[in-house]
């Protein structure tokens, strides 16, 4: 069952526009990529910190550990290139959450919520300051984004959502259906609330430029080289030895920010890969932007369990994805999953939303994987006696928090006591997900009670169950 209203002009569109669509990430495919880093072959020393994951939380963390003391030796590792994971693929939406949204953090934490709030807002500040001090251009803008009700029953979330975000100092507007049409012409938008404070960037120059922000600060990068595990006090220096699949190397702390890919035995329950497809357009012509209007580029979403998010890039193209979150059995990452079904549901859903962009193009298609947690929000924690932390499961929400997630886990390979480490949200774990094939049962019987739930506004007792023992299903 779906909850979304596709017309037979809306199929017959989106068969059209994927033609000569491009199975790449259009991120990436920009020009200006920086050259492939040496892998790692041999070393000859002990590192302080080996930071394994060039994503965001990777770079964040090199970044951060060597601003507060330019002498340490600091190694990434990647088992691809920057860029090329989660942190190159998603949409570039920037927001000061650091729980999945305040609904979430209220729900899980209600009386840190207003903590979290606050660390999220001045991460983000420390975000942006970031980008400003080292000069990384990565079209960072903060145009704000929209939430829309498609149907009957999301019109109350709506109004809800605005309520907790006004009791929580959040600026927000609440926008009738003739106002929410102003901003953003389609036939489908019944109401919705605008965010202020969310940011919209290129996520893989955003990628490039922290990884030569971290270069700058004498941080080494070595890409191809994937980790294959580790081993504490490795020849009785009580370091750690990090393997990979060409060399190895020592260090005094480690630090694992590898996203959905599972590094660490302890973590294969807690997070599972979601695959979350994308959709890029070609750039609209002036008349095309006419006929949408949304002259504020405002970063757009809508408020069911199965949402899609949009935006416009400077260029005038339109990214388009989510929704349509698969997991594959038993947990499978590979590039071959890339291409799918979903990336024709995505265009239906794009020509109903916008039927006046009839004739569009897609120029690129693909998927990334999601690390995502039973509680939707990231985990953190140690090994090795406290010498490897890490930070994994942003579940999509990740851009922005990674900063903030990377610093945790500064705190904690350090053995720092700090108000980000007594935290509940840092100090319990989520609920974790059964294992097979009990898991894949579980998350597609709850992705048909989610599709139920947006198609007729009803919660059935499949997601109250998961709801009273505290474990859920998101992109």
């Amino acid at each position: 069952m779906s909850g979304f209203p596709v017309t037979p002009a809306a199929r017959d569109a989106a068969r059209r526009a994927l033609t000569d669509a491009d199975p790449s990430v259009y991120w990436t495919s920009q020009p200006g990529r920086p050259p492939t880093r040496e892998p790692l072959t041999a070393i000859d020393r002990v590192a302080d910190i080996a930071i394994i994951g060039a994503g965001f939380t990777g770079l964040w963390a090199a970044i951060q550990a060597k601003e507060d003391n330019p002498s340490l030796d600091v190694i990434v590792l990647d088992q691809g290139r920057v860029g090329d994971g989660a942190s190159g693929r998603n949409g570039g939406f920037v927001s000061h959450s650091l729980t999945h949204g305040l609904h979430q953090g209220v729900a899980l934490w209600p009386d840190e919520a207003p903590v979290l709030e606050d660390m999220g807002r001045a991460n983000l500040a420390g975000w942006q300051a970031t980008l400003n001090r080292y000069g990384i251009e990565a079209d960072f803008h903060l145009p704000g984004e929209i939430t829309f009700s498609l149907s009957p029953h999301q019109d109350e979330g709506v109004r809800e959502a605005y309520d907790l975000h006004l009791r929580h100092r959040n600026e927000v507007s609440l926008l009738s259906r003739e106002a929410a049409y102003a901003r953003v012409h389609s036939p489908l938008y019944r109401n919705g609330f605008f965010d202020p404070t969310v940011g919209l960037v290129d996520p893989a120059r955003l990628a490039w430029g922290l990884a030569a922000a971290a270069e700058s600060l004498g941080v080494t990068i070595h890409e191809r080289s994937q980790v294959t595990g580790f081993e504490d006090g490795g020849g009785g220096s009580g370091a750690v030895v990090v393997r990979t699949d060409a060399g190895s190397l020592l260090a005094h702390r480690v630090i694992v920010g590898t996203g959905a890919w599972p590094l660490l035995r302890r973590t294969r329950f807690f997070v599972i890969p979601v695959y979350d497809h994308v959709l890029m357009t070609e750039p609209l012509s002036a008349d095309q932007v006419a006929a949408i209007g949304w002259s504020g580029r405002e970063g757009l979403t809508d408020a069911g369990n199965q949402f899609h998010y949009y935006r416009r890039t400077l260029d005038d193209r339109i990214l388009f994805g989510g929704y349509d979150a698969n997991y594959h059995f038993p947990g499978r990452i590979d590039p071959s999953l890339e291409q799918s079904a979903s990336h024709t549901l995505l265009a239906e859903h794009f020509f109903s939303i916008f039927p006046q962009l009839d004739g569009l193009r897609f120029t690129h298609r693909w998927a990334g994987v999601i690390d995502t947690t039973s509680r939707f929000t990231p985990m953190f924690g140690t090994a090795m006696g406290g010498k490897v932390a890490y930070a994994l499961g942003y579940t999509g929400l990740g851009v922005g928090s990674t900063r903030w997630g990377a610093r945790v886990a500064l705190d904690l390979i350090h053995g720092l006591d700090t108000e980000r480490t007594r935290l509940a949200m840092v100090r319990t774990k989520p609920k974790p997900f059964p294992p097979e094939p009990f898991r894949g049962v579980g998350v597609r019987i709850t992705r048909a009670a989610l599709a139920r739930e947006d198609a007729t506004g009803k919660r059935n007792l499949w997601l109250r169950a998961l709801d009273r023992v505290g474990i859920g299903f998101d992109s």
